[in-house]
This record gives structure tokens, C-alpha cells and sequence, in this order.
């Protein structure tokens, strides 16, 4: 049986995960001396970020992954150590992105990423046979397993089973111990409060002769006789178990110990716990996330301070292979989790809009925006008429002024307080989808208040749909079909506010959802994308050398060189791509893209022919036909999926060549890109992508 608060707790883990490592990042290898003698008491948030969006972080980027493994192999405690392995193949890009890729042999993830590629499956991949205990113990293995936790409510035996299958990819011994763990007491959490009970839930789940449980004993038992100075238990846990005793860059052990140490002297308190896990320092931004998991479980949303949560603003920015899925909100995360925690016991859940406000607190990033005649004053979640909704207060409007509340759809890599872990983005929403709102304002406000939705382009244009006279007291549903869109994105969408007659003096507006759908309608000839991040703007890649050259887009390298842009919810639509292959024998574009190993792709083929491939792990020729094709010649390259039958077609305007094929088990859905395969350079120069019956 699942709490009866399950979908809020979960929420309140994930974001008390997200705030830890906020929280925790820029002391970040710092020791407890370093830290002590520098900043003295860490009390709250140090302005590592000087005010800009907060980096992406390996800790909440691979667990976005990770959880991705149930939905491509559906959501069965029965999941495999291959299985969670494909999900690294398919979702990370190759050497880059996501992880520290330190090397192999030193950076346990690039070693155990390094193994996948070349064929080792899970979990050899990660095994001490394989790569040692140095390698294999690191921290890694707790600090990516929270979700399973979080998945798996008061069931600690199966939150620690999945974050070990999770876990083997890469770790091995103390490595596993460590995921197994931090998922069994974040999974206790749901059911006890005390921080000791859920110390000995995490043994439970461990073998009780193992280093990890000499560590978490130990310092369960220095606490016991001497309760009230934490940084006595920390000299005594640097003595005992430093990082001088274990070999490797950042061994498990002595950030296991303070992770102990931290739940054991704060007492239960969420902020103090989180507060000795940063000074006590090591890994700081691994072991202030996962207290914060553990306790924003434990305590819920009333035992997490608003100081704490407004600087986040639930936004979580991450640095996978899909670059839609690198821009987050702690709800969005929090529903995925809480969809795949239900259907791991047979339950489906209801869709939810895109943004939502059902979370007690909860903002999804929306930000304001107003003029010098329009003045908002305060965001704040609320329920109104029986609904959970987001209130924006208002202190003024005038007649000439505007007010927006919206949210971003597009960063720039550069807004980000720094990017180690080189994250790039895909917009969220394109030209031609259809956006809705269903807003309200209070029975008192004036008649004449006026609402549209709108989205901001990267050039800072306002595309704005039809105003609408908002009726007081009811609940109205706006829409958008937004126009196609040439050579520019969307940044910003939201809703904008306008006033007629007098001044509205006080009042408030409701937000209770937004969410769009629909087929894009949108084309790019690259002239206004710049080159950032390994790759450009709007595109990823998951290898090769993408940049933009002489007015286009060039792909080149070794093996399946491939970027993409989209959502990876799109479904049927026409791909057409004009393209030139400069070097090599394999150029083209790919349809309903899941990932590196999850598409269609249609190449300008070896042996002067056309192919359709379907890759679900490699690329396999379902079928071809012949086209005589030349290095340095124009080629136009148009493909269509519609359900399940692809169809494609290629031309230079003097030639013209079709394929089609239906799929009996078809990839219905997915992002588009383009491919230049196997020592080939090919030279893009146009790409749009439509409705089906366009």
C-alpha cells in the first residue's frame, strides 16, 4: 500500500535531494579544516552561482537516467543489470555529458561506460574482477540511488535490490553496499521519522561483515556516548576512517561516515542535518544530497524552511544525450517517479499537465515579468475554488500596462553558473503546437481584465495569441496554436495579462495548468545557431565533430555520428533534410530518435543505394533500393512516420527514389536527427519538420 501522501513525500525527497547538492556543490571537495578555517559556519546557500541558473550535477543528472531504464523495459522489479546498462548506452553521450570522465581506470563511471561500449555487459562492467576495488568502491554507487528509494515506498528490500542492479553497472563491494543503503532508508523514510531507525533500515540491507556496516556502526555507536558535539564525531570519523585509509579519489567509506554522521547530530532536523553533512566536507554536494533525499522524505514539505526552496525555484537543470530533457521542474521529476512507483505495483497513474500545482509549494520555475505600468508582487502555490493553482498577487495594473507569468522552455549553456558536465538543450515547445492554460481570477476583480497566452523567441519577439476577457469567478482554458516558426526558438511561454479601463488597484491572478501537444511545424537553415558546448545551439550530439561551417551544419568522425533536436514525445511527423555528403559512405536523418540505440534512420547508402535502418541497440538494414549518388552533390531527404509504417523519399531533382516499410513493432515515438556514419563528413543545410499532412 502506498502513503497516503506518497506523490507529496516523493516530491519533498527530490527536492530535498536537489536543494543538498545545491547546497552542497561549491564546497565540493573541500575538507572539514579547509571549510572551518574559510567560511566558518555553513548555515545556507554560498553564491557560488552569482545569480545564474545553477549548473548541471552528475547526482541528479544520471538518477534522470537512470529511472529511464523502466521506461524502456517496462516497470518490473525484474529489471537487469543489462537492462540499466543499455539505459547508460542509450541516454549518455558518448565520453561526454552527465559523468566525470576522468579516465579510465580513475573515474569509476568512465571506466564502467568505457567496458559498455566495448561489449562488457553489466554487471561485469562494473565488477572488481573487472576493474579492481579501487575502482569499483567510489562513491557513485549511493550517490545516484535515492530514486529507488523513492520508487519503491516503505519496501527498503526492494529499493535497495533495484539501486544494486543499478548500482553493478558501475560499482561493485562497498559500491553496491552504498546504493543499496541510501535506497533502503530513503524507502524507511516513508514509513519512520527517527534518523537512527533509519540508519538501521540501511544496514538491514547490507551485509553486516561488510566495511560500509564497520562505518555506520561505528559512528552510530560514537554518537550514542557522545550526543552532542558533531565535530568530536567528526575527528573521530576522520581518525578512524579518513580518506588517507582507503585508495582512490573518492572512496565510499569515509562519505558513508558522514552521511551517519550528519543524520545522527542533526537530530532530525532537516536543515542542521544538511548543514554538518556540507561542513563536515569531502563529497560535499553527494552526501548533502542524499540526507536531503532521506530527510525531505522523512519530514515532508513542512519540515523543509521556504529560505530553502526559493532560490531553486524547482528548477532542475541536467546534462543527458536528449536535450529536452535536460531542462526539468522538481515536479516534473516528481511525477515520473511517482508514474513509475505506482506501475511498479500494478497501479497507473492519471496524466498530469506539463506544469501543475498540486505540490504544496510548488512554483515550476514560473517567473514574472512586467512593464512600467503592470506591478506583480508575489508567486506563491495555493488552492482557490477547490484547486491547487499557482497566485500571482498583484499590486497594479494599468491600462497601458502588461503583466507575464511564464516559464522557460530554452537555455543557453551560458546562463548556467558553470557547465563541467556540458550540458546542452533542445527546446521544449516549437512552432505549430497548440498550447492551454486554464486560468481564473478571483469574483471580485473588475470585468475587464483581458488574458492570452504567449511564447518569447530567442530574438526577444512576442508571439501572442487572441485576448480573452477573463469572466470573474470561473475557470477559462486559453489556447495558443503558435505559427510556424523559420531559423528562430522558443525561450519563454506563459500567460500575459492586460487591463482595460481603470486601474486595478489589488488583486490576483490563478494559474492552475499549461501544457501543449501537437505536431511542430518548424525549419532551420542554421543561420542564427552559434557553436557552444562540443556541438550548437539547439542540437546534441552523442559523438563526432558537429559544428557549424560555411553557413551549415557539418557532422564528421568515427563510428554512428549523430545529433538531435525535439521533443521525445513527438509522433508522427515529416522530417525533410537537405544535405551533401562530403566524405565517406553513409549520410542522412533520423526519425522518432529515443536515444543513441532507440530510432530510424534512412542513409544515402555504400553501393550507390538508399537504406532504412531501425536501431534498437545497433543499426540494422531492413531494406533499400538504388540511387546513384555523388560526393558534393545537394540531395533532398524527406521522411514521414505515421503510426507505424515509415515512408522516405530522396532526390536530387533529377532522380528521385522511395522506400516504405511498416514495422510490426514499431518506435512510435521520438525526437529527429541527423547522421553521418562510419568515417563519413556530410554537410547539412536545411531542416524542417512538419505535420504529416503537410
Amino acid at each position: 500500500m502506498f502513503p497516503q501522501d506518497y506523490d507529496e513525500r516523493v516530491y519533498a525527497g527530490w527536492l530535498g535531494k536537489c536543494i543538498g547538492v545545491r547546497f552542497g556543490a561549491p564546497l565540493e571537495g573541500w575538507w572539514y579544516e579547509k571549510i572551518r578555517d574559510n567560511v566558518g559556519e555553513v548555515l545556507t546557500y554560498l553564491r557560488e552561482d552569482g545569480g545564474a541558473i545553477f549548473k548541471p550535477d552528475d547526482d541528479t543528472s544520471l538518477p534522470m537516467i537512470l529511472i529511464r531504464a523502466f521506461e524502456l523495459f517496462g516497470a518490473s522489479a525484474d529489471i537487469t543489470p543489462q537492462q540499466f546498462g543499455e539505459t547508460w548506452l542509450n541516454f549518455l553521450g558518448d565520453e561526454h555529458g552527465t559523468l566525470w570522465w576522468g579516465g579510465y581506470g580513475f573515474s569509476t563511471e568512465h571506466t564502467a561506460y568505457r567496458n559498455l561500449a566495448a561489449g562488457i555487459s553489466a554487471p561485469v562492467s562494473g565488477s572488481i574482477a573487472m576493474n579492481g576495488a579501487a575502482v569499483a568502491e567510489q562513491i557513485g554507487g549511493q550517490i545516484f540511488s535515492d530514486i529507488f528509494g523513492l520508487i519503491a515506498p516503505d519496501n527498503p528490500s526492494l529499493a535497495a535490490d533495484l539501486a544494486q542492479k543499478a548500482s553493478s553497472v558501475s560499482h561493485d563491494g562497498n559500491g553496491i553496499y552504498g546504493g543499496r543503503f541510501i535506497a533502503a532508508m530513503v524507502s524507511a523514510a516513508f514509513r519512520e521519522r527517527d534518523p537512527l531507525a533509519l540508519l538501521r533500515a540501511g544496514l538491514r540491507q547490507i551485509p553486516a561483515d561488510s566495511e560500509y556496516a564497520r562505518v555506520i556502526n561505528a559512528m552510530i555507536d560514537y554518537h550514542a556516548s557522545h550526543p552532542g558535539d558533531w565535530h568530536a564525531g567528526y575527528a573521530y570519523l576522520r581518525a578512524n576512517f579518513g580518506y588517507d585509509r582507503y585508495p582512490g579519489h573518492v572512496h565510499i567509506i569515509p562519505n558513508a561516515g558522514v552521511i551517519a554522521l550528519a543524520m545522527l547530530y542533526g537530530g532530525g532536523d532537516f536543515s542542521r542535518t544538511i548543514q554538518i553533512a556540507n561542513m563536515a566536507g569531502w563529497d560535499t554536494d553527494c552526501n548533502v544530497g542524499n540526507v536531503g533525499a532521506v530527510m525531505g522524505v522523512a519530514l515532508g514539505l513542512d519540515g523543509i524552511a521556504p529560505a530553502w526552496r526559493e532560490p531553486i525555484n524547482d528548477l532542475l537543470i541536467t546534462s543527458g544525450l536528449t536535450g529536452a530533457r535536460n531542462i526539468w521542474t522538481i515536479p516534473q521529476c516528481a511525477d515520473l517517479f511517482v508514474k513509475i512507483g505506482r506501475a511498479l505495483q500494478g497501479q497507473d497513474t492519471p496524466p498530469r499537465p506539463r506544469y501543475h500545482f498540486q505540490y504544496p509549494g510548488s512554483t515550476n520555475n514560473f517567473i514574472l515579468a512586467h512593464g512600467e505600468f503592470g506591478r506583480p508582487i508575489h508567486q506563491t502555490q495555493r488552492v482557490f475554488q477547490g484547486e491547487p493553482c499557482l497566485q500571482t498577487s498583484i499590486r497594479k495594473l494599468h491600462t497601458r500596462g502588461e503583466i507575464r507569468i511564464g516559464t522557460r522552455t530554452y537555455y543557453l549553456p551560458s546562463e548556467l553558473s558553470s557547465n563541467y558536465y556540458g550540458a546542452t538543450f533542445s527546446p521544449l515547445i516549437y512552432g505549430g503546437q497548440t498550447a492551454r492554460a486554464v486560468v481564473c481570477i478571483p469574483a471580485d476583480t473588475p470585468p475587464t481584465i483581458r488574458a492570452a497566452l504567449y511564447v518569447r523567441t530567442q530574438d526577444s519577439r512576442i508571439l501572442q495569441a487572441d485576448a480573452v476577457d477573463l469572466v470573474p469567478g470561473q475557470w477559462q482554458t486559453l489556447s495558443f496554436t503558435i505559427p510556424p516558426l523559420v531559423n528562430t526558438r522558443i525561450d519563454e511561454v506563459g500567460v500575459t495579462l492586460r487591463k482595460l479601463g481603470d486601474l486595478w488597484e489589488t488583486g490576483a491572478f490563478y494559474l492552475k495548468s499549461l501544457d501543449w501537444d501537437g505536431a511542430p511545424d518548424w525549419r532551420t537553415t542554421f543561420a542564427n545557431d552559434r557553436a557552444m558546448s562540443g556541438g550548437i545551439s539547439q542540437w546534441t550530439r552523442v559523438r563526432g565533430y558537429w559544428r557549424i561551417e560555411d553557413g551549415a551544419y557539418h557532422g564528421s568522425g568515427v563510428g554512428l555520428c549523430e545529433s538531435y533536436t525535439g521533443d521525445p514525445n513527438w509522433t508522427d511527423y515529416t522530417l525533410r533534410v537537405q544535405l551533401t555528403p562530403v566524405l565517406g559512405d553513409q549520410h542522412g536523418a533520423l526519425v522518432r530518435v529515443g536515444g543513441a540505440r532507440r530510432s530510424y534512420a534512412v542513409c544515402l547508402d555504400s553501393g550507390q543505394t538508399i537504406g532504412l535502418y531501425r536501431n534498437t541497440s545497433k543499426p540494422e538494414r531492413i531494406t533499400s533500393a538504388p540511387f546513384a549518388w555523388t560526393h558534393g552533390h545537394s540531395y533532398t531527404l524527406t521522411i514521414t512516420a505515421k503510426g507505424s509504417t515509415l515512408h522516405a523519399e530522396i532526390t536530387d531533382g533529377e532522380q528521385t527514389q522511395r522506400l516504405e516499410w511498416t514495422d510490426d513493432d514499431p518506435l512510435l515515438r521520438g525526437q529527429i536527427g541527423l547522421c553521418a556514419w562510419n568515417n563519413s563528413h556530410t554537410r547539412f543545410t536545411a531542416v524542417s519538420v512538419q505535420p504529416v499532412s503537410k
